[in-house]
């Protein structure tokens, strides 16, 4: 990767990609650092450090998706996530409503206009969201010293309208700048800055794990601790690896036709079927399945754990998990729902994405047909079979990289914000990034061998 990186910088076209690149990252960290107006940020700090050493553990990782910038209360603070979540509902939406899957069809005019309503989207989804946070933060009162203060300067119609308008033209103004990524950068834009929200926050984890295991320790019990640390961290990457770039290879054949005096076909092709074929899709609906619930009862207003609902919450919450306590360990329960929906929305995502029977259809148009099976319904009902197995691999490769933190987490009382999660994304699209790179510079010595 680094001799990639090393050759990409010796060619101009590719150095001001990367060189854009770099400064839409310098950008965004900057933005991420910039407060909303009408927010006290002092009282801000004291009610998230309440709130994670509390009953959840989904603001946390929030704030691990957009770098930190939600522990700023930033202008940046709602991040990308209003896009993402656009994103899928319009996927979702384009297998449900015919108009947009026609328009879908369409080519480059219908996928432009499909990038328009995401826009569109986007932003009334920032805006309810910003809208939300502004009204319960206006609610929320933080005891500080004996003292109560509020995350709002004064709820009123002004401060709160201040708030919604920076939250949401933050949130557009990443969007624009992935958008810009993609176009004159390197990389999928909105895939970068995700990725760049959740490195930034590496160090403070390490920084973490090192203060907790190995900072006056006996000098073998940490070095004991420091191997076994990185240890977990290089067999989940690996095993991200493996599981990304994974592929079922379903061989295709294609029958001979005559065309005048000529035998046209012949040739032998293969459909790659990925292991992980919904990507992380099916992680991030269901811990937005799971949080959901936590993050409106803190906004709203906090639950009492001794009450029936905040009893309920806890099983939601992930820093309960695999606490090995009589009192504690009940709670993992919540982690066998929250893998439950992992392989229930890893077979959903698939069957919305990939078609079979359209599968099936093309190739017999095509005269083409997978040896031993015949064309048709057959077809189809196989490569569904494939599918089955494959994607079942697919989720239980992700549950074994998600849940492995948890575990640590629970038994060993590691206090870090990145997880499974958040390593597949980092790992996905740094592969995908030096792809396109190595890609660009292969078209390029094409270009100059024609050319000579």
């Amino acid at each position: 990767m680094l001799t990639t990186l090393k050759n990409a910088f010796k060619i101009k076209e590719i150095r001001t990609k990367l060189l854009f690149t770099l400064a839409m990252v310098v950008v965004i960290r900057i933005g991420s650092q910039l407060p909303v107006p009408g927010i006290n940020t002092g009282v801000f700090k004291a009610w998230f450090e309440q709130q994670t050493a509390g009953i959840d553990g989904a603001i946390s990782f929030f704030d691990a998706v957009t770098g930190g910038s939600f522990l700023q209360m930033s202008v940046l603070a709602l991040n990308i996530n209003p896009y993402i979540t656009s994103s899928i509902i319009m996927q979702l939406l384009t297998i449900a409503i015919p108009k947009l899957e026609e328009m879908q069809r369409d080519g480059e005019d219908g996928r432009k206009k499909i990038v328009t309503i995401t826009r569109f989207l986007t932003v009334g989804l920032a805006l309810f969201q910003a809208t939300f946070m502004a009204i319960g933060f206006g609610r929320q009162t933080v005891n500080i010293d004996g003292q109560m203060k509020t995350i709002l300067q004064s709820f009123d119609a002004f401060h709160v309208i201040t708030v919604v308008v920076a939250l949401t033209a933050g949130s557009a103004f990443l969007m624009w700048i992935g958008e810009q990524i993609t176009e004159h950068g390197v990389g999928n834009g909105i895939s970068v800055v995700l990725t760049v929200n959740i490195i930034s926050r590496l160090p403070q984890d390490l920084k973490s794990l090192y203060d907790q295991f190995v900072k006056g320790k006996a000098p073998a019990t940490a070095i004991l601790y420091a191997l076994i640390i990185i240890a977990i961290f290089i067999g989940m990457v690996v095993l991200v690896i493996i599981l990304n770039d994974a592929v079922r290879s379903i061989p295709v054949q294609y029958a001979k036709k005559m065309a005048g005096r000529r035998t046209v076909g012949g040739a032998s092709s293969s459909i790659p079927l990925k292991v992980n074929t919904s990507g992380v899709i099916p992680i991030i609906f269901a811990q937005s399945i799971l949080t959901l619930p936590i993050i409106i009862t803190q906004f709203v207003g906090n639950a009492s754990s001794e009450s029936v609902w905040g009893e309920i919450l806890k099983y939601f919450n992930s820093n309960k998990w695999c606490i090995p306590s009589r009192t504690e360990f009940k709670y993992t329960a919540g982690l066998v729902v929250y893998v439950a929906l992992v392989i229930f929305f890893a077979y959903f995502y698939t069957s919305i994405t990939f078609n079979p029977l359209m599968v099936s259809d093309n190739l017999k148009k095509q005269g083409g047909f997978i040896p031993g099976i015949r064309p048709g319904k057959p077809t189809s009902d196989y490569l569904n079979k494939v599918l089955n197995y494959i994607v079942f691999i697919g989720a239980i490769g992700l549950i074994i990289i998600c849940v492995l933190p948890y575990i640590f987490s629970g038994v060993f009382g590691a206090d870090v914000a990145t997880t499974g999660t958040s390593l597949i994304i980092i790992v996905s699209v740094i592969i995908e990034t030096v792809k396109q790179i190595e890609s660009m510079m292969l078209v390029r010595n094409y270009k100059g061998f024609l050319e000579n």
